[in-house]
This record gives C-alpha cells, structure tokens and sequence, in this order.
C-alpha cells in the first residue's frame, strides 16, 4: 500500500476499479471486502484522505498531456476519459512562490498577523433532481461550445471533494492553525434545499446521504453510498458569502412558481435546448434528464428528443428538493439555514445581520477576525436581487448596498483597520490567468463583471470602472477576494498617482471544476512596514479510494474537452504569490508593534 494512502471502508477490488472509472492515478490498488447495504450499516463509512498532505508549494497535480494523435471525445463518452488519457493526473514538484512588487518595495517579513484560508464554487449537486439543463451539454460535442457548468461528471461527488478539502484544511491547521475560513458563494448548484443541507452538513461532521429520489444505487455504487463526514475542525471558525447559483435556478434566472413546481415534481424539465437557458425552461423538444445513480460512471439517462419517449419519464418526487427561492426573495431561506448548524459561528455571519434586514435577503456583514490585529473583513453580496435582471451571473449593487459598504469602508478607515472585502464576484480583472508579475507592465486584457443601469434593465448602481473608483478613496483597502470565475487569478488595482490606493484582487478557484483547490492567505507586517500577503493554492489531498479522486480526473478531463485548457496542457492551473501592499503613514504607525514575531 501507498504510503500516501489511507484505508476507508471494506470495497471489492472490482468495486474499486469500478470506481476509478475515467480516472488514472499513480496510486495504487488494494484489496477490501464489502459489508452489504450501507443503509443498515451502524459504522458509517468514511472517506479518509492521504495520510500525507502538501500545498502546491510543496507538490502540485498536474494533467498528464494527451497525445496529439489522441482522438477528440465529447462529454457523454465517459468510457473513453482513462482510455485515451484525459483524465488522467500525476505528482509533479512544488510551485514556487513569486514576489509581486507591482504596488509596493517587499521587505522581510517581520511579524505575523492574520491566517485564514478560502473554499469556493463548490457547487453541491443533487444530480438526481429533475430541475436541471444536463442534455445541454451532455448532448454536444468536443470543443468550446460545450457548457460544463449545465453538466460535467464531477457532479457525482460534490460532497465527497468538499469532504476531502475539508479533512486537509483540517491537518494544515494542525501543522500552523488557521484564524478563520470563508467561503466565497455558489456553495451549492441549484439553490435546492437538499443541496445546502448537505454542503453544511459536510462542515458540520454530519451523516451524509449524497442522493435522492429513491436513492438508487445506495449500497452499490461508490459514489452514491451514504458516508459520515469528517468535518471542519470545530476550533476554525468559518463565514459564508453568497453566490448567484445559491440563489438561482442554475445560477442563470430568477425563480418563478413553475420553476419551483420543477424542483419537486417527478417530470422531467423539458427546454428546447438552446444556449439562453432561461428562455429554454419548460419549452419542449427535449427532456434534460438525469444521473443514472446505478450505474458506476453515472451517465445522464431519461433525456433527449421528446420524439424519442412514448411515455414521458419520470422520477420519484423528493419534497427535500425544494427550492430556497420564493417571489419575494431569492436569498432569504438559504441565509435561514447557516442557523442549523454544530459549528461555530452559528449563522457562520449572517448572525452578524440585522435580523428585519436579514428576514428581507440582506447578506452584507462586517468581522474583526482578532481582536489585537486591526483587520477588517466586509463579507459584500455583490450578486443581483431582483427580478427581470439581464444576467443573474453578473455582478451588481443596489443603492442600499453601496451605502452599506461605503460605511464599512470609512469606519474601518476612522478606525484604522486594514480592510479585505470578500465577495462572490470579481471585478475590472485579468482576463486569463497572469503568473508573471512582469507581465503587469504589457497591460494584460482585463474583463468587466459588473452591468450597470440602465443597460438592459440592469439595476446596479456601479460599473466596474465606477467600483474602482469608490475604492480607491479608502487607503486601508488592502485586498478584494472573490471566486465566481473558476480561477486563480491575481489582478493588481493601481492607482495611477498614489500606491496607498492601490490594493490587490484575489480570486481562488472552484472546487467543482479543474483547478480542484481552495486557497491560503497568511498576513505578514513587515521591516519596512509594508504589508505581504502570502497566497497559496491547495489540492485536496484525496486517497484512492475515494470518489474525490475520481472527480479529480473528471474535472481534468471536462476542461479538455470543452477546450476550458488544451489536450497537452500539464499545468496545475495554480497561483502561488507574495503580493505586497504600501499603507500610509499614520497605517504604518498602528501596525508597527502588531502581530507574532518572525523568528
């Protein structure tokens, strides 16, 4: 056995290599017995990670390149993943860390000040639900007009890679604790109740039934089989921020009533399959089908032309797959459940909303992560409210949000507080991921996130360009983190006269989609009293056993074959950096005895 490996439940070898299906690892196999239906198990199965874990500082999976003479395979040929190589990943040596001095002159670091670490994009799925665009995808071909985010395998096991991050956060933490987790929105897929309960289940250490329905497949199928989480060190407490797939159908439209019927019905959605998913809902030609949970690689069943099924399929109706949304509010009942929870804080910051505010879908919120570090983090909803909106994945603001931040904004500056914003969705950012700090001078093509009114009915107070601009009135804004695009992305926001205005854009990417990782932040003071901000990527540190590591080589595979990255790309996708920040004087005189030395 693999030194890196770690033992789970009992599995046959068949079961096993069943499992691996569309993944080829350099682990290795071993041998289990099968304890029988799971449902009737009195030890729940678990789902241990590798007894050894790195960050991508240390060692980074990278993508095995596909041979160029390799044939091109479309989503639906899951068979073929392992055989010609897509999904295929191995253990390459560590990524170092780049210094970034875009904004400001590093110096060594001289104390420590703040530990904290960020999950993303999770995307929790209950791939059983009948209210869900998977033919979209699952019918195109290989190439860049696939759309995995209407379907890709890795929503198998959502809550098993969760699982997984959640048990390596776990040992960095003993290694060097951290002082707060967030995460960063789009915690689930679908904005269905099922979904955010076992996404805080998941960090709760709770039993987990990853299916529903009739829950097909439970004592068979690997990824199917109920199993206790580990959760999240009770001693780390962590805080939410909202995502626009929290909220909305796919992310992509406001809920009406015949969407929320959808969620709980046992037909099958019917679109007609065209690329404006809120349009195509409810139109006919096609059924949209679902996962087959029987079936070890999962493949999407009961959809296709409408011509093609004499009796329209069906499923087996689950009320747990209501929708959170009503008509009146998109947020309020997903914000409702961080309440039922066994870790700490209980409402995990929404608990730090006014309660009538709360009661309304009001997701913004403020914390001192420690008491002696004067850092502030603004937890901002920068997701759209209401609806008839153009595009529910844009960014937006209302009035009474800017306002709110604004005064976040100049209390920490009264104060004098560092301030880190942390919402779902970026702004004014590169465009593709930048490694090189040198690269900052060429200027590279940034994109914009934000529509503001009144173009297309869009209700936003701010544009991207005018964001910018409100912040950069704050000097003790020091950081901007965001997930929403799947990336690691670093943009620097420089003030064309003043670097104290100047400050950083962080995002990290999903843990749905290939890169799999969440990311780590350690706050450093240093000699000059400038500021470092040390980022690193992580890798979940699945076993081979676990369906984690299946979805590893599916999320691999999915990005080549929606030409997301090329077939020969054997990069990790990963942006490990120190980026350092100039404060003001009178900043850099409160900070100059703060924090735990360096030794």
């Amino acid at each position: 056995m693999n030194d890196d490996l770690q033992k789970s439940s009992e599995l046959t070898r068949r079961e096993f290599v069943k499992c691996l299906a569309g993944t080829t690892t350099y682990m290795s196999f071993a041998s289990f017995s099968l304890p029988g239906p799971l449902f009737l198990l009195t030890r729940k199965q678990r789902w241990p990670i590798a007894n050894n874990v790195y960050t991508t500082a240390e060692h980074q999976i990278l993508p095995v390149p596909v041979s160029v003479d390799a044939p091109h395979i479309d989503p639906k040929d899951l068979a073929l993943y392992s055989q010609y190589n897509y999904s295929s990943w191995t253990v390459g040596p560590g990524l170092p860390c780049t210094v970034w001095e875009t904004i400001a002159t590093k110096s060594p670091n001289a104390a420590h000040l703040l530990s904290f670490f960020t999950i993303t994009d999770i995307h929790i799925a209950d791939k059983e639900s009948p209210a869900q665009p998977l033919y979209y995808e699952w019918s195109k071909p290989y190439g860049p007009t696939c759309n995995s985010s209407a379907y890709s395998p890795v929503i198998l096991a959502t809550t098993h890679v969760l699982n997984a991050a959640v048990q390596t956060i776990n040992a960095l933490h003993k290694k060097s604790p951290f002082d707060f987790g967030i995460s960063l929105g789009d915690a689930i897929n679908n904005n269905q109740y099922n979904e955010v309960r076992w996404y805080i289940d998941v960090l709760d250490g709770r039993d987990i039934t990853p299916s529903s329905g009739t829950h097909i497949g439970a004592s068979t199928i690997i990824y199917q089989k109920p199993y206790r989480a580990a959760g999240l060190d009770k001693s780390i407490p962590w805080y939410q921020v909202l995502g626009n797939h929290d909220q909305f159908w796919m992310g992509s439209c406001y809920e009406d009533a015949t969407i929320q019927a959808a969620h709980i019905s046992s037909a099958i959605q019917t679109s007609d399959n065209t690329d404006s998913p809120c349009e195509s809902i409810t139109k006919t030609g096609f059924y949209s089908g679902v996962i087959d949970g029987s079936d070890p690689l999962g493949p999407v069943i009961k959809s296709g032309p409408i011509g093609d099924y004499p009796v329209p399929p069906t499923v087996v109706a689950d009320p747990n797959r209501r929708s959170l949304s009503t008509l009146t509010s998109s947020s309020r009942n997903w914000i409702n459940e961080f309440f039922t929870t066994t870790s700490t804080p209980v409402g995990h910051g929404f608990n730090l909303v006014d309660p009538a505010m709360r009661n309304s879908g009001f997701a913004c919120y403020s914390f001192v992560p420690k008491a002696d570090i004067p850092i502030k983090i603004i937890v901002l909803d920068d997701t759209c409210k209401k609806p008839g909106e153009p595009n529910y994945a844009a960014g937006s603001l209302d009035q009474l949000r800017l306002d709110w931040l604004r005064y976040q904004l100049q209390a920490g500056q009264d104060n004098n507080q560092l301030m880190i914003i942390a919402a779902h969705i970026p702004f004014k950012v590169y465009k593709s991921l930048v490694t090189d700090p040198a690269l900052v001078a060429s200027n590279p093509e940034t994109m914009n996130l934000f529509i503001p009114a009144p173009v297309y009915g869009a209700t936003s107070v701010v544009s991207d360009a005018s964001l910018l601009a409100e912040l950069q009135n704050y000097p003790n804004l020091i950081m901007w983190i965001a997930g929403h695009r799947h990336m690691n992305t670093v943009t620097p926001q420089i003030h064309p006269t003043d670097p104290t205005l100047s400050f950083w854009e962080v995002e990290t990417s999903s843990l749905r989609d290939f890169p799999q990782q969440f990311r780590t932040f350690q706050i450093y003071r240093n000699s000059n009293n400038t500021v470092s901000i040390i980022i690193t990527n992580v890798d979940p540190a699945v076993a081979a056993e676990s369906p984690a590591t299946t979805s590893r080589g599916n999320a691999i595979a999915t990005a080549r074959i929606t030409a997301a990255v090329t077939i020969d790309d054997s990069t990790s996708h990963a942006l490990n950096a120190e980026l350092v920040v100039q404060l003001t004087s009178a900043m850099q005189d409160v900070i100059a005895s703060a924090g735990t030395p360096v030794s």
